[in-house]
């Protein structure tokens, strides 16, 4: 009699480690099916932001630069400041340190494909900015820097105009448009001026062709919003070659 009860035992034994091993097989099929959606949802995350953008701008393909965004009264009157003598280069592991919120001048880097910035990109966002000392030589290069505040990430429609405005001067090959978008950050400087959002910035030579370096200005404009209007305006009267060193390759 006791070989039966034995076997019940072992029967019972045997089910229960049948019952555990399915379990422990459904566990891990669960766990694996949770890490492929979310890897997934990582994936699709990652790609939406990038699509999303494109579909965006998709509807100021045919939109002219004065009417992306904000009418120009947006902008306060553009400003200026002497930049004798501020074209010094400093070594690359070297932080300059600038009084204006955002620079318009001032030392900066000298490295091959560093700094300057090499042309081909014209948006920036604040994982991926150069820094600071790199921008400002692309500056002394004529380049017009449109600035936005950091905060602005959170309002979907200005990053939306921001891009558009970025694009409209995506054609490389024209030195004339020599334009960056770039953010600034709390961990740049002081916040731009009167809780504006927006700054446009430009190392002007004093005029196209000037070569005096006496003349030279750091010229800014402030905005409370993203003005396509105040952009090409902007660019028209500080154009590239209103700059210190307009004429080098970068």
């Amino acid at each position: 009699m006791a070989k039966p009860a034995k076997s019940d035992r072992q029967a019972k034994i045997d089910q229960i480690r049948k019952q555990q091993k399915g379990a422990d097989a459904r566990r891990n099929v669960a766990i694996i099916g949770t890490c492929a959606v979310i890897a997934l949802l990582i994936i699709g995350a990652a790609a939406f932001r990038p699509i999303k953008d494109w579909w965006d701008q998709r509807g100021f393909e045919d939109t002219e630069l004065a009417a992306i965004g904000a009418p120009a009264s947006v902008c306060a009157e553009p400003i200026t400041e002497s930049a004798e003598g501020s074209g010094q280069h400093v070594p690359e592991d070297q932080q300059a340190t600038y009084d204006a919120s955002p620079p318009a001048f001032g030392p900066h880097w000298s490295v091959l494909g560093l700094a300057p910035v090499p042309i081909g990109r014209e948006f920036y966002t604040p994982e991926d900015r150069p820094e600071l000392e790199q921008l400002l030589h692309n500056m002394e290069h004529g380049f017009t820097v449109m600035w936005y505040d950091e905060s602005l990430t959170d309002d979907a429609e200005a990053m939306t105009e921001l891009r558009a405005i970025a694009r409209k001067f995506s054609d490389t090959s024209d030195r004339r448009n020599a334009f960056i978008v770039a953010p600034w950050t709390s961990e740049d400087g002081e916040p731009f001026p009167d809780d504006q959002t927006v700054a446009l910035t430009h190392w002007s030579a004093g005029g196209a062709g000037e070569t005096d370096p006496a003349k030279q200005v750091g010229v800014w404009q402030y905005c409370s919003e993203v003005s396509g209007e105040a952009v090409e305006t902007f660019v028209r009267d500080y154009p590239q070659l209103d700059s210190p060193e307009p004429s080098t390759q970068l």
